[in-house]
């Protein structure tokens, strides 16, 4: 088949420029790029469609196509929307139906042939397809990666505050987008069923789809990049990183704890991952303590804890209270904080860590699906992982009950420090979470059997081409006005 992907923030080049570098630039695009790269090994001809960036800053997005190393079967496709600079994904809007939808059915057009099939993500991309799908009939999926209504939650709206969120977020183009999206797309793909029942059953869709019908729904996990955090893996900064955590760990940990093994944590700075509940859950179990030291991955400073003055904002009020447990808990010479820069160096650590019988700890107070652990787990770290979330899913089986990591109660110090003790404690239990866990994401977990997963719904997809009844019928770029966003939404 021919696949078109429909992405139109952020960018692709062969050398992934800028990722993580600007919001628009993050997992979204590794995502969309992962997948393409395995569907063409999968005999596919794909199309990652994007928007052109015509800008003195944004150098490598100028040209009209480009395409990956040892990938012949993957093209980036630029169309031009709206001016040709750089803008954030919240002003795309004007231009999808404007200009960047026309533009990919006049490419299309000059080479002579349509796509098969189009696969859409996030809100932008899921409206382009309806458009696109409403002129030509070809069918497309609709991956949201995140939804407006959770995002307008966590921002506590109320009557009085909508227009000012909506000014600032745009949420009533991309509220009527994704329920155009899910509401016309042949299948609407979703990490986890816990994802397609809470996510898509926001009152806020009701109408547009049934969190209910599996038909309409396929749940299709993303995967490890096995080419970079396999534990048989090697790059060229596995020596240069286990010499610079030898010495972090001689200038944190006490002589006598130096042969510990080490509970990692490895997540951005933010409150909802939960670093404080962890180093509570380590104050307050001296039998934790007594089995394994804990160090924390703070990206960009070289020792967190005694230079958390020299963070910002969130970074620095979370940073504070860590150091402030340490202290007040007598933990110097067992923690430790330390930098590691990009992805090469994150998995370089994992493999040498792993040595040492170490553990990979994710207490975050939710984790939609939790791709990090599956991660660490792949290069040889057990993982003990947030219950609430993904994964509860990807870390237990609940027909055969067996465990493939151990799962906690972020809420619950007692019970993080139980679960961490369970994969440390023992050696015995370390070999079966460390064996466990590498078989399920071999098995289950890689970016190709992601890209069977997108396969198969394609084809039951070009099986069944019609989209099932719902709110929006006719896809149309006029945007919700904001008080029937509030009708919506506050209904």
């Amino acid at each position: 088949m021919r696949i078109a992907f429909l992405n139109p923030q952020g960018n692709f080049d062969p050398q992934d420029s800028y990722w993580t570098q600007h919001p628009d630039f993050g997992g979204q695009l590794v995502y969309v790029k992962e997948i393409a790269l395995a569907m063409a090994e999968l005999g596919h001809d794909v199309d990652i469609i994007t928007r052109q960036i015509v800008d003195p800053q944004w150098p490598p997005f100028a040209g009209s196509q480009d395409g990956y190393p040892d990938a012949e079967r993957v093209r980036i496709v630029r169309i031009p929307c709206g001016p040709a600079g750089f803008l954030r994904k919240e002003e795309l809007w004007p231009y999808l139906g404007a200009e960047w939808a026309p533009g990919i059915l006049r490419f299309y057009a000059a080479e002579g042939v349509l796509p098969d099939a189009v696969t859409t993500h996030y809100a932008d991309g899921g409206l382009t397809g309806a458009l696109i799908e409403q002129q030509t009939g070809i069918p497309f999926t609709f991956t949201g990666h995140s939804l407006g209504a959770q995002k307008l939650d966590k921002m506590s709206p109320t009557p009085d505050n909508l227009a000012e969120l909506d000014r600032r977020f745009h949420f009533t183009q991309r509220i009527l987008a994704e329920r155009i999206a899910m509401n016309r797309a042949g299948v609407v793909i979703v990490s986890t069923k816990q994802e397609q029942i809470e996510q898509y059953g926001h009152p806020t869709y009701r109408g547009a789809v049934d969190p209910a019908d599996d038909d309409h729904f396929a749940v299709i996990p993303p995967g490890v990049n096995l080419r970079r955090f396999d534990k048989g893996a090697n790059n060229a900064v596995e020596q240069a990183v286990q010499a610079d955590l030898e010495r972090v760990f001689a200038r944190d940990f006490a002589p006598e704890r130096r042969h510990l093994p080490v509970i990692v944590s490895s997540s951005r700075l933010d409150a909802k991952k939960n670093h404080v509940g962890l180093m509570r859950a380590f104050a307050g179990s001296p039998e934790l303590q007594a089995a394994a030291n804990l160090g924390i991955v703070v990206r960009g400073m070289d020792d967190p804890l005694r230079e958390h003055s020299r963070a910002r904002g969130e970074e620095f009020i979370i940073l504070e209270e860590l150091a402030a447990i340490v202290q007040g808990s007598d933990l110097w010479g067992k923690v430790s904080a330390f930098s590691l820069s990009g992805q090469d160096e994150l998995a370089a650590a994992y493999r040498y860590l792993s040595q040492r019988r170490s553990v990979f700890c994710l207490t975050a107070l939710y984790e939609p699906f939790g791709l990090a652990p599956l991660e660490a787990i792949a290069a040889g770290l057990p993982g003990v992982v947030t219950a609430n979330g993904g994964p509860s899913e990807s870390l237990y089986d609940v027909a055969s009950g067996a465990e493939f990591g151990v799962l906690v109660d972020p809420a619950d110090p007692e019970d993080i420090a139980r679960g961490l003790l369970k994969a440390v404690g023992d050696a015995g239990r370390w070999q079966y979470y460390h064996d466990a866990g590498i078989r399920r994401v071999q098995e289950k977990y890689t970016w190709r059997r992601t890209a069977e997963g997108y396969e198969a719904a394609i084809r039951r997809m070009l099986g069944k081409i019609e989209p099932i009844p719902g709110y929006f019928r006719q896809p149309e770029q006029s945007p919700l006005a904001v008080d029937e966003l509030a009708r919506v939404y506050f209904a």
